[in-house]
């Protein structure tokens, strides 16, 4: 609270637990949110004073967050780049193989200067775990993307989602609710 800027009182804060079937959030937040938890921008130096102040090099916890934070905390370049990943050598910006190359190279190391690593990773690779839903959204997208625009799947899609426009369709872009509702036919045909 200290570094925060914020005389810490325990009666004016309290802890929002969201429980999910595999993960629990807790969060602790002002009551009426009139501080922010975090009064800092994204970038990689509030990252930095951020794992400094909790002590992550002491602990050395498992990490999970969206794609924008874990770009941030490997030191990686944000924004349209052409080596976006930080598993892979996958070149976002050579559309041509996007379906067709199914193999990209490994990414040995994230050294600043080289492909898109601008700054030094401020925790390891191997403790990064990538949220389900960004998984399940990035397969179901380019799933729907990779599909014969003629064929039985994309016309499934179509008649499962009767309200989402051809070109939604077309590019992915679905949400939450509509992928568990795949994921749920998916497992309802197996049985």
């Amino acid at each position: 609270m200290e570094f925060l800027g914020h005389e810490f009182n325990p009666d004016q804060w309290h802890l929002f637990i969201d429980p999910s079937k595999v993960n629990l959030k807790l969060v602790l937040l002002h009551n009426g949110n009139k501080f922010p938890s975090a009064n800092m921008k994204e970038s990689y130096e509030s990252m930095k004073i951020l794992l400094g102040k909790i002590k992550y090099d002491k602990f050395k916890w498992k990490l999970c967050g969206d794609l924008k934070v874990v770009a941030l905390l490997l030191g990686m370049q944000l924004g349209y780049t052409k080596y976006c990943c930080f598993l892979c050598q996958w070149d976002s910006r050579d559309k041509k193989n996007h379906y067709v190359n199914k193999l990209w190279p490994k990414r040995k190391s994230l050294t600043p200067g080289e492909k898109n690593v601008v700054n030094p990773p401020l925790v390891p690779p191997e403790k990064i775990f990538l949220p389900p839903l960004h998984i399940k959204t990035g397969l179901v997208k380019n799933s729907a993307k990779g599909m014969d625009k003629t064929g039985c799947g994309f016309e499934y899609l179509r008649n499962k989602f009767p309200n989402l426009s051809d070109a939604k369709i077309k590019e992915g872009i679905f949400v939450g609710p509509q992928i568990r509702e795949l994921l749920q036919d998916k497992r309802s045909m197996k049985t």
